[in-house]
C-alpha cells in the first residue's frame, strides 16, 4: 500500500522533472565525467540536481529558464546577491590588470587591514583559498605551538574537507590516513560539563579546541547559554587554543559572531563572503601564533599555494566587505528575524511540526518536536519531510539548500521574504497528509528517521 509521503513524493517529483529536463538531460550527461553526476556533493538532491545558467540580484535561472528567488545564495557566500555591480566593478577592473602574480599585492594587505579592523582578535593575518584549507592551517599552528597532538571539535560540527574534520564517533572516514581518528575527540555542542570533563582529563594532550561561530551544517545551531565564554575560560586555564570558525557566522556582524558572543578566540577562521563569491579563504589571530608562519622564522611553518590572496578574489572581497556597513548588516538580520517570525506563525496555523533555528540572517527548517539544539538532535528530525518540502519551493519558484538552510542576501526585499513564507504555507497545506502519517516519527524522536544522513558524512 502506498503511503502519503510516497504519493507526495512522486507528484512532486513529477512537477520537478516537468520543469527542469534540461537538468535532468545534464545530469545525465555529468555521470559520464563525475563520479554520481556531481562534483560538489552539497548541491546533491533526488532525483537530480538542479543546473543554474544564472544569477542577478536575488534571483537565480535554472538551465530550462526559470526563474528562482535564491534563499541559499552559494551556502551563504553570495550574501550581496548575483552580480553585485561593486563587486562586477572591482573584478572586471582587476582582470584588466592581471588575475595572479608570483609576488605580494596590495589589494591583499587592503583586505588584511579590513578584517583586521572588523575582528580585534585577528593580530596576524593568512589568505587561502578555501575555508577547508584554513582550519587545516589553523590546527597545524596549535599543534606546533602547544606540541600537542589531540584536537577537540563538536560532534556534527564542519570545518572543511580535510582528515581531521573527517572523524567522528572515533571512527575515520575510508581513505584518511591510519591513526587521525586517535588524535580527534568529539564533545557535544551546548554540553559545558561534557568539555569541562574532557579537557580535565586529556588537557595536558590537546592542542586546540574549535568550535563554529553558528553550527552550520548540524543546522544553524546557535551557541546557548554563554557556552562560548565557558570554552573561553576553560581552554585558557588549560593552555589550549581556542579557534573560532566563522566561515559562515562573520556575516551576523561587523566583527562576527566573536563581537555578538563577547568572545575573543586565539584564532580565527573565515572564508565565503570575504571573497565577494570568488575562492578565498583566511586564518589568524594571537601574532604569537600566525609568526610561526614567518619565513623570517628560520624553522617556520609551511603554507603556500599558487593562488593564495588571489587579486581577483581580495578586490571582490573588499568591494563585498564596503558594502556590508552596519546598517545592511542589521537589514539582512531583520530579514532573517522576518523569515522565522513568519514561518513560525504558518506552521503553527496548520499544526505542523516546523521549527526553525539560527540566528540573523542565517536560519534552518526542522521536522521536528521542538528546535534541535545540537547536532544529534538535528539528526533525529523528519528528512523525508524536509525533501518532500524542498522539492514543493523548488516547483514554486523558490530555491534553497536541500537540508533547510536559508541565508539571505541584501538586495531580498521584506515583500519577496513574505513570499517565500507564504510558498511555505502552500507547501504544508499540500504536505498534511504526510505531516499527518508521519506524526509518529517526529514524536518518538528516539534515534534518526530513515532518512535522516550519518553524522559523520554531514559535509
Amino acid at each position: 500500500m502506498t503511503s502519503a509521503a510516497d504519493a507526495l513524493r512522486d507528484e512532486v517529483e513529477q512537477g520537478y522533472r516537468r520543469r527542469t529536463p534540461t537538468s535532468a538531460r545534464l545530469y545525465e550527461q555529468a555521470r559520464e565525467s563525475f563520479p554520481g553526476g556531481d562534483t560538489r556533493q552539497t548541491v546533491f538532491f533526488k532525483p537530480y540536481p538542479l543546473f543554474l545558467d544564472g544569477g542577478a540580484g536575488a534571483y537565480v535561472e535554472d538551465a530550462d529558464g526559470n526563474r528562482l528567488l535564491d534563499c541559499s545564495n552559494c551556502w551563504s557566500a553570495q550574501i550581496l546577491g548575483y552580480a553585485n555591480p561593486a563587486v562586477v566593478d572591482a573584478v572586471t577592473q582587476q582582470l584588466g590588470r592581471g588575475t595572479a602574480f608570483n609576488a605580494a599585492n596590495r589589494p591583499a594587505l587592503e583586505l588584511a587591514e579590513t578584517l583586521r579592523e572588523r575582528l580585534p582578535s585577528l593580530e596576524s593575518i593568512r589568505f587561502t583559498n578555501t575555508g577547508s584549507e584554513a582550519t587545516m592551517l589553523a590546527v597545524r599552528a596549535a599543534r606546533a605551538f602547544t606540541s600537542r597532538r589531540d584536537v577537540v571539535k563538536m560532534v556534527g560540527a564542519y570545518h572543511g574537507a580535510h582528515d581531521d574534520w573527517l572523524v567522528a564517533g572515533g571512527r575515520p572516514q575510508l581513505g584518511l590516513i591510519p591513526g587521525v581518528a586517535d588524535h580527534v575527540l568529539e564533545v557535544p555542542f551546548n554540553d559545558k560539563d561534557e568539555i569541562a570533563r574532557l579537557l580535565d582529563e586529556r588537557g595536558d594532550d590537546i592542542a586546540a579546541v574549535i568550535v563554529e561561530g553558528i553550527m552550520g551544517v548540524a543546522g544553524m545551531l546557535p551557541p546557548l547559554n554563554d557556552y562560548f565564554l565557558h570554552l573561553r575560560a576553560e581552554t585558557a586555564r588549560r593552555g589550549v587554543v581556542l579557534i573560532l570558525d566563522e566561515v559562515i557566522s562573520f556575516r551576523l556582524a561587523g566583527g562576527g559572531a566573536q563581537e555578538i558572543y563577547g568572545l575573543r578566540p586565539d584564532l580565527t577562521a573565515l572564508g565565503k563572503i570575504i571573497g565577494g563569491g570568488f575562492p578565498v579563504g583566511a586564518f589568524g589571530g594571537r601574532r604569537d601564533l600566525m609568526e610561526q608562519f614567518s619565513p623570517l622564522n628560520p624553522e617556520h611553518l609551511s603554507h603556500s599555494g599558487t593562488f593564495n590572496a588571489n587579486p581577483v578574489s581580495m578586490v571582490a572581497g573588499l568591494a563585498t566587505l564596503r558594502e556590508l556597513d552596519a546598517d545592511t548588516i542589521a537589514y539582512v538580520n531583520r530579514l532573517g528575524e522576518r523569515f522565522a517570525d513568519g514561518v513560525r506563525r504558518v506552521a503553527d496555523e496548520q499544526n505542523a511540526p516546523l521549527k526553525v533555528t539560527g540566528v540573523g540572517s542565517l536560519r534552518n527548517l526542522h521536522f521536528a518536536a521542538r528546535p534541535p539544539r545540537d547536532a544529534l538532535e538535528a539528526s533525529r528530525v523528519d528528512k523525508a519531510l524536509l525533501h518532500l518540502l524542498h522539492l514543493k519551493l523548488i516547483t514554486l519558484g523558490i530555491l534553497t539548500v536541500a537540508r533547510g538552510m536559508y541565508a539571505f542576501s541584501t538586495v531580498t526585499t521584506p515583500d519577496e521574504v513574505d513570499g517565500v513564507v507564504e510558498r511555505i504555507g502552500e507547501a504544508l497545506r499540500w504536505l498534511q497528509p504526510a505531516i499527518k502519517e508521519r506524526a509518529a516519527v517526529l514524536s518518538r524522536g528516539k534515534g534518526p528517521s530513515p532518512d535522516s544522513p550519518s553524522l559523520r558524512y554531514s559535509a
